[in-house]
């Protein structure tokens, strides 16, 4: 849309377009490497290796450091903020590693979520104070995209009007202030899989919730070539006793985007909110293959769903390298294939991969 007071140059949006697009080139998604220092010590603690500085570093060196054909499959990588200022072994920057494999690096943006009052305990996002100077600093630092996690709830009387307007909102703030300083916003309004709802009900809320977003997005003039969508796929609640296919999930989850999400976006790539290994990769391969109108890239941004198995095979022991860096490639391997429709599930995956990695009210 033309505004009469025009929020971006033609430059700026050629660049945030052009970032957007090799993030999610053919058959690439993200790995989000972004989790807090609590959250990768939970991580850590189920295969029973300290939470240090030291022990999270070398599992992500061992990650970054893989052949570099993983840049067929992994176009972008969210960083910590610990993370984007690590360096390897040698003492080389992981930023810069990612980089020299044609990996473009990402960044969390948020700073967590905040109780919003008079709701069942629902949230808004905090980090818009001095967000503009961050973004500034870490496009200085080599990041060019950001990441910006909205969680939303199937509740009772969840998600709140109040809730789903305040989120969207910001969500819409971040992204402008991101493309101001020429980072590609991530938009991650997540519906949340606690719960025993139905697919039904999660596909009405998820409609909602990202009618709401892009209305908000449209208000804040942001310049939707340059952004990526990172939402829930439309599944029941982890606690539902119904049962759905991932050829159900695909036309559900189609259905959801395409009501909602303009065909300006570049790509959509989904978070994995819990599914197992095998199940994200399952679900995406369908979305890639619902007979649906699909406009869009539709991708992976996956953080456990890429790392179960390699955190397994790690255990904390520098001996495991070889196996870890394996069983990483292999998983981005099927997601690629998955993102493009071209899966096949042999059912031989390793244990790690079909275990379910549901976290309640789960944080970064």
């Amino acid at each position: 849309m033309a505004y009469q007071f025009p929020a971006l140059t033609s430059e700026q949006k050629k660049e945030l377009s052009e970032i957007a697009q090799c993030i999610v080139a053919s058959g690439k998604g993200i790995l989000a490497a972004d989790e807090s220092v609590g959250t990768m010590g939970s991580r850590l603690q189920r295969i029973k290796v300290e939470n240090t500085e030291e022990n999270r570093r070398q599992f992500r060196e061992i990650l970054f450091t893989v052949d570099d054909s993983i840049s067929q499959s992994i176009g972008g990588v969210i960083l910590f903020h610990e993370t984007l200022y690590q360096k390897d072994s040698q003492g080389r920057l992981f930023r810069d590693i990612l980089k020299e494999k044609g990996i473009v690096v990402g960044i969390k943006l948020d700073q967590g979520g905040a109780p919003l009052a008079g709701t069942n305990k629902e949230t808004t996002i905090q980090g818009l104070d001095g967000l503009s100077q961050r973004c500034a600093q870490y496009k200085k630092d080599g990041a060019n995209f950001g990441k910006w996690r909205a969680v939303l709830k199937i509740d009772n009387q969840c998600p709140s009007h109040l809730a789903i307007q305040e989120n969207a909102n910001t969500l819409a703030r971040y992204a402008s202030i991101c493309q101001q300083n020429g980072l590609v916003p991530i938009v991650e309004p997540e519906v949340i899989a606690d719960g025993d709802h139905d697919m039904e009900h999660c596909q009405y809320v998820t409609e909602k919730v990202l009618a709401a977003v892009y209305k908000a997005l449209n208000d804040h003039h942001v310049y939707l070539e340059g952004t990526l969508l990172k939402p829930n796929m439309v599944t029941a609640g982890h606690a539902s006793t119904k049962k759905y296919t991932p050829e159900q999930v695909a036309m559900a989850t189609v259905t959801a985007l395409y009501r909602t999400v303009p065909a300006a976006v570049p790509g959509i790539c989904f978070l994995s909110g819990g599914m197992s290994e095998e199940d994200a990769t399952l679900n995406l391969n369908a979305i890639n293959l619902c007979p649906l109108p699909k406009p869009w890239k539709l991708s992976f941004s996956y953080g456990r769903a890429l790392q179960a198995s390699a955190l397994a095979a790690w255990s904390g022991k520098a001996a495991n390298k070889k196996a870890t860096q394996e069983a990483f490639m292999k998983r981005a391997l099927a997601n690629c294939q998955a993102a493009k429709g071209q899966y096949v599930h042999t059912g031989s995956s390793g244990a790690a991969s079909t275990q379910s990695l549901f976290t309640a009210c789960y944080t970064y």
